[in-house]
């Protein structure tokens, strides 16, 4: 009889199946209110051998820089489906497969720059994806994250609080998470750039992890 962990990875793949056909859409909006330029200031810091972490349908394909070998992993089948259709047209050379953030199939120190953008909200151990995250980038490397955030306006963080009550249960995202705190307290890495914005509702940082 299967975990309760192995339950509930298999209920999030399901969510997020669901959402696959309308996710571009609803992140499109997004972006344009909110996120701004963030998936080029993320991606274009990238550089060598790239994981990225939930590529979901592959919205961050397109700004990532020529020469740039990138690894997508993604929970949800559904979703990197419609990422490796993506991928054919515009980085035919990525490899884009099923994984788990909290359970990386890859060796120590694989990859030159990890990225993580909009989903530490909805990953369920975001302190075990960070590790993994860690073991898996190389001394020197780059760790590039971007997230909505718990804001820096009191009414709004109310609110934020209020749809959790629904989020969390239905689909597991949070709305009072901030990773760069997980990253600013971790002995492993530097904090190099961070940007604030929107309400304090969106954060993005680069942090370099230690030689």
């Amino acid at each position: 009889m299967p975990d309760e962990s192995t339950r509930r990875l298999v209920r999030w793949q399901r969510y997020w199946d669901s959402q696959s056909a309308t996710y571009d859409k609803h992140m499109t909006f997004l972006d344009r209110v909110l996120f701004r330029d963030t998936r080029s200031w993320i991606c274009s810091r990238a550089s060598g051998r790239v994981l990225e972490i939930a590529v979901g349908t592959g919205l961050n394909l397109d700004h990532y820089p020529t020469g740039t070998v990138l690894t997508g992993i993604e929970l949800s089948p559904d979703m990197l489906a419609l990422a490796q259709v993506r991928a054919e047209n515009v980085m035919p050379d990525a490899r884009l497969v099923l994984g788990d953030a909290h359970h990386l199939q890859f060796p120590d120190a694989s990859f030159d720059t990890v990225v993580c953008t909009f989903s530490l909200c909805a990953i369920p151990s975001p302190d075990d994806a960070l590790a993994e995250m860690t073991r898996v980038l190389r001394p020197g490397g780059t760790l590039l994250l971007a997230d909505h955030v718990a804001s820096s306006v009191r009414p709004v963080r109310w609110l934020q609080r209020l749809v959790e009550l629904i989020s969390i249960p239905v689909g597991g995202e949070h709305f009072l998470r901030r990773p760069s705190l997980l990253v600013d307290g971790d002995e492993n890495f530097s904090v190099e750039k961070i940007e604030r914005f929107t309400l304090g509702l969106v954060e993005r940082l680069q942090a370099r992890k230690s030689s």
